[in-house]
């Protein structure tokens, strides 16, 4: 691939062309909104002039909603040899395209499953997606020398590709990140009107529920429109495990024993059955999810403290695998919790403390 046609220069469109600029490849930017291309070409992901004839490969970064109508603007005048859109909803777009007679041999329907809470060429960059699964949903129409563009996109981008069937994916992303997205609203939405004596007292556990509903609604409109049907079934078998944790959760309160415990009895299921798919959940590097020991660690909120942390952690032999960082409330202080191999745990807890840390038990 030597040359690219970035059509949307959101967050997903402009970092995509940043990291085919950074491998050599001459990328051209077009938006409906001429302001956001040029911000993006001032930012290095390439030129917001026309190509002057065909380039290599179009990728359609528009929202869900849109991307069959540029699509087949871009194909009828024939703007690239090969198409790909990046939406995260695949099943409706290629719909829309057959229903609209064109031939889809050059075209490949694609998903790079990364993202973030902010959006726009502002909040892009070039190793965006690297490490992440890049989904491709080919069919037996699919040419090949199309697939090939495909997946050297997602080599450039440093992704992993992951081939789909069209709809799989649409059922797959409603569970892990459609149907997520709303309950986490959901969730920060009872903080809205609460009290502000009960908003203090927020920790780390309510930062992870609500943390992706920060995300711009309008762009999620757009991706629910586009995937409702497998996301309201999902919303359905949830809406019937809160009925039924409703229901246990007022039998607690009952005086009767047996009430009492039956309740317990329905809590308690919801809570193994969320231990039982929370396993589940893919670990570093996609492997196996791995059990890790916890070290924590107080620190003061100052400059250089978790270079130090690491430092000190390096210098003891020890690999961090993972690592949350909890803030005190009303004081310049923090937990750091540093995930470790079981057997490096007390290997690092002694270094940390010979150093003059804090370990918490």
């Amino acid at each position: 691939m030597r040359t690219a046609l970035v059509i949307g220069t959101g967050l997903i469109g402009t970092s995509a062309a940043l990291a085919l600029v950074q491998r050599g490849v001459t990328v051209h930017l077009a938006d409906h909104d001429r302001e956001q291309a040029r911000t993006a070409a001032a930012l290095g992901a390439g030129s917001d002039e026309e190509p002057e004839g065909p380039v290599d490969l179009a990728i359609i970064a528009a929202p869900p909603a849109h991307v069959a109508g540029v699509l087949a603007d871009a194909m009828r005048r024939g703007a690239a040899r090969g198409y790909l859109d990046v939406a995260s909803v695949k099943g409706g777009p290629r719909r829309e395209l057959q229903a609209l007679g064109l031939d889809l041999t050059a075209y490949i329907g694609t998903h790079p499953m990364s993202g973030r809470e902010k959006s726009g060429p502002l909040a892009a960059t070039g190793d965006l997606f690297e490490g992440r699964p890049w989904v491709l949903t080919p069919t037996r129409d699919t040419d090949t020398e199309v697939l090939n563009l495909a997946l050297e996109l997602v080599s450039h981008c440093r992704a992993v590709p992951v081939v789909m069937d069209a709809d799989a994916h649409d059922r797959a992303v409603a569970l892990v990140s459609h149907m997520p997205h709303l309950v986490s609203s959901m969730v920060a939405a009872r903080l809205e009107h609460a009290e502000e004596a009960a908003v203090r007292l927020c920790g780390q556990g309510i930062r992870d529920v609500t943390r992706i509903a920060a995300s711009d609604p309008r762009m999620w409109i757009d991706i629910l429109s586009a995937n409702p049907g497998p996301v309201a079934d999902l919303l359905t078998e949830v809406a019937a495990d809160l009925e039924e944790t409703v229901q246990a959760l007022r039998a607690l309160q009952s005086s009767d024993d047996a009430k009492r415990r039956e309740g317990a009895g329905g809590v308690e299921d919801v809570l193994r059955r969320g231990n039982a798919g929370q396993v589940r959940v893919p670990g570093k590097h996609g492997a196996a999810p791995r059990a890790y020991e916890v070290v924590a660690v107080l620190i003061d909120d100052q400059p250089g403290q978790l270079a130090r942390i690491f430092a000190d952690a390096g210098q003891a032999g020890v690999n961090v695998e993972d690592v949350r960082i909890e803030h005190a409330t009303g004081q310049q202080a923090g937990l750091v919790q540093l995930m470790v191999e079981p057997k490096s745990a007390p290997v690092l807890s002694a270094a940390l403390r010979e150093r003059g840390w804090a370990i918490r038990q």
